[in-house]
């Protein structure tokens, strides 16, 4: 049985929490042979801070590129908000996402049944949801240079951020999006903002090159990005794909993940490109849910974005495809009892702690491996 060797990074805030979780099945599937995992911790965020006065260690990061996967908790918290910026907790992930070359962040938007009154839309505009947003992550505006603030003088100031992308960039996650259209729904949704910006006129031709080269098969449109998120809001179950650049991705995401009923449901895959020698690639894998350092250490967050989080890293990483619909499977099922953490607690509900919803996804991952 291949070995998969898997660098943890709780992080700050409930970070750590969440993680516990994830160590706790980690723990069962190698104690059952089910799969062989090596795992070792390190410190990301606040935490590194405090320990190394750096956001992450040039010996964590070695420890990154050396893993088959990276798992990562959350990072910051207002305890760092004085740190100078560079050294500040998001340096850690920006870092990692950076050194890893990890282009293409995987943002599911699933809706599971048990939690469509959780959502502050209409049960029938959510119920069943199933959409993937995949996001540039490592070019736009988010990095693009002159990125300044000048004092002008007579009390005025300008802030410079500049939006770039070569066309390999664009190309690369369009493929991206594409193979993943081809494995559900077949279609695929481009959004940017060509009307105003000359990057949004170059993605918009780069997407439709690249499909018209090698994914004719799969179905594309293209939208605006304003029009996307009116669209995602009034009737989502149109998107199956949606492929979008760094900061329109960062909004559109957060947008989808409230569809679902709950920030703490949702889990993300973060991927680099194929190493042409190993076939393998860089990757990390995050809930998309932040430190939360307000109910931290209280045991109310919702360990399952950092569980399905796991369960993405074990399809798109591990190769263990079968594994990971198990434990979507697990998850269904214990909210299907009614089981909730504080986060998506209803009417007639079980509300039960952060280590108790990990023991009941246990417990279900158990029972369909018996």
């Amino acid at each position: 049985m291949a070995t998969h060797k898997l660098l943890l990074l709780p992080g700050d805030g409930i970070g750590t929490e969440v993680m516990a979780e994830v160590k706790r099945l980690i723990d069962w599937l190698n104690a059952q042979g089910i799969a062989h995992f090596e795992t070792e911790d390190g410190l990301v965020g606040g935490a590194s801070y405090d320990a190394d006065k750096v956001a992450i260690t040039d010996a964590t990061m070695a420890k990154a590129h050396a893993s088959d996967a990276v798992i990562f908790g959350a990072v910051g918290g207002s305890k760092w908000s004085a740190v100078p910026y560079e050294a500040r907790p998001e340096a850690g992930l920006l870092r990692l996402r950076k050194d890893l070359g990890l282009f293409a962040n995987l943002r599911p938007a699933v809706c599971y049944p048990a939690l469509a009154d959780s959502s502050s839309l209409k049960r029938e505009v959510v119920e069943g949801l199933d959409i993937m947003i995949v996001r540039e992550l490592t070019g736009g505006v988010y990095f693009g240079e002159p990125k300044t603030i000048t004092d002008l003088g007579n009390g005025q100031k300008r802030a410079v951020d500049t939006q770039v992308y070569d066309s390999y960039e664009i190309d690369r996650i369009a493929r991206v999006a594409f193979d993943l259209a081809r494995k559900r729904g077949n279609k695929v949704t481009s959004m940017e903002k060509h009307n105003v910006m000359k990057s949004g006129v170059l993605w918009k031709e780069v997407v439709t090159e690249v499909h018209a080269k090698d994914y004719k098969d799969v179905q594309l449109e293209h939208q605006l990005a304003d029009s996307g998120g009116m669209n995602l809001v009034k009737w989502p179950k149109q998107f199956d794909v949606i492929v979008t650049d760094n900061l329109f991705g960062d909004i559109l995401s957060d947008i989808a993940a409230m569809l679902t009923g709950s920030l703490g449901m949702l889990p993300s895959a973060s991927l680099g490109a194929v190493d042409a020698k190993t076939g393998k690639r860089k990757s990390m894998y995050e809930p998309v849910h932040g430190s939360a350092p307000d109910i931290a250490g209280k045991g109310l967050a919702n360990p399952v974005a950092m569980l399905a989080s796991f369960g993405m890293a074990l399809r798109y990483s591990l190769d263990m495809g079968e594994l990971a619909d198990k434990l979507d499977a697990a998850i269904a099922a214990v909210l299907a009892k009614g089981l909730r953490t504080a986060d998506i607690k209803s009417e007639g509900a079980t509300v039960i702690s952060t280590s108790q919803m990990g023991e009941a996804v246990l417990k279900e991952m158990q029972a369909l491996h018996a």
